[in-house]
């Protein structure tokens, strides 16, 4: 058996398991039991959800530790990264950094300060939801670690500070002291390696703390992205397009979310959707498709902009993230295909 096969049908097993631990949890889902659990400083008098919409994901609180202490090299320095690795490039100010999603993939929360802005950079594998927050929410800095909990597949993080829940691909607390308080969403490309360092050749680049703690470059959700439907999600999926089908959602700090089909923009390369413009471009790898990260088959780049009064150019906030995921959390909104 190939070394591909071999670790797809672990990877099958594997979620089919944890969905049934998910989906037995789901009865146990209510404050008393998550109290039991150790969360005994998160106020759940304070929600903006039912409690039967959380299940568990698997992990405990922390067991998909967050890195706090991130620890990064010169992009000119790397000798691992293939030209299509997809990273999370970020900067600020003047401060540029790529956060590679085989990093990511394992940890999916990185706490950073990013020219001299507190940030979290966010992964979530289930929504392949690439989301990066300003940390902070006077009079807090927030760190963000993970609850081992999710929300329409979506990653429940929670804040060390006040234990408030909170959902990766919105940005909203929705359990806690803190619930209906939203974070600053951040302008960052899911982009490969490549058109990073094209871009910022003196950039830095995330890596292991330790290398050997996890099998860094090694995709646990293989063949995820191309299943038929995700994993550990209960709602309802969209009814004229795939569920797993990728869409590029657009959220500017004003105005509603639009959403368009990445195949759409594929096809055409550049599209404007009201005043964002988006663009497609060859050469980054699926994090979700094979075994090994960087062999994932090739989904493209997505960049999205608008233009200020002087008619320069600026990235807005994005997410490249599945149908199935946008209907979950925008029911309403019509996805462009």
């Amino acid at each position: 058996m190939s070394a591909s096969r071999f670790f797809a049908r672990w990877n099958f097993a594997t979620l089919c398991l944890l969905f049934v631990a998910g989906a037995s949890h789901a009865a146990l889902a209510e404050p008393a039991r998550w109290q039991q659990e150790g969360w005994t400083k998160t106020d759940f008098s304070k929600s903006r959800v039912t409690w039967q919409e959380i299940v568990s994901g698997g992990p405990p609180r922390d067991g998909i530790p967050s890195i706090d202490n991130p620890i990064f090299k010169s992009v000119a320095e790397d000798k691992e990264l293939t030209a299509n690795d997809p990273v999370i490039g970020l900067a600020i100010g003047g401060d540029a950094r790529a956060y590679p999603l085989r990093i990511l993939i394992w940890h999916e929360i990185v706490n950073d300060t990013v020219g001299d802005v507190p940030v979290a950079v966010t992964y979530c594998p289930l929504c392949n939801s690439a989301v990066v927050f300003d940390r902070r929410l006077p009079p807090h800095v927030l760190d963000f670690g993970t609850t081992g909990k999710l929300r329409n597949s979506d990653l429940v993080m929670y804040d060390r500070q006040t234990e408030s829940w909170w959902q990766q691909f919105t940005g909203e607390a929705i359990v806690g002291a803190l619930t209906g308080s939203e974070l600053k969403l951040l302008p960052a490309r899911l982009e490969s390696f490549a058109d990073f360092k094209a871009r910022h050749p003196d950039g830095k680049l995330l890596v292991p703390n330790d290398p050997k703690k996890r099998d860094y470059g090694r995709n646990p959700y293989v063949g995820y992205d191309m299943s038929a439907a995700p994993f550990l999600y209960r709602g309802d999926f969209p009814k004229d397009i795939e569920p797993m089908a990728r869409v590029v959602v657009v959220r500017p700090s004003l105005g509603k979310a639009k959403a368009v089909a990445l195949e759409l923009l594929r096809k055409k390369g550049r599209l404007m959707l009201d005043d964002v413009e988006l663009a497609w471009q060859a050469g980054q790898a699926s994090a979700l498709e094979h075994w090994e990260v960087a062999k994932g088959r090739a989904v493209g780049t997505v960049t999205a902009s608008i233009k200020d009064a002087d008619g320069r150019r600026h990235d807005v906030p994005y997410d490249v993230t599945f149908a199935f995921v946008v209907h979950a959390f925008h029911p309403d909104l019509s996805i462009l295909k």
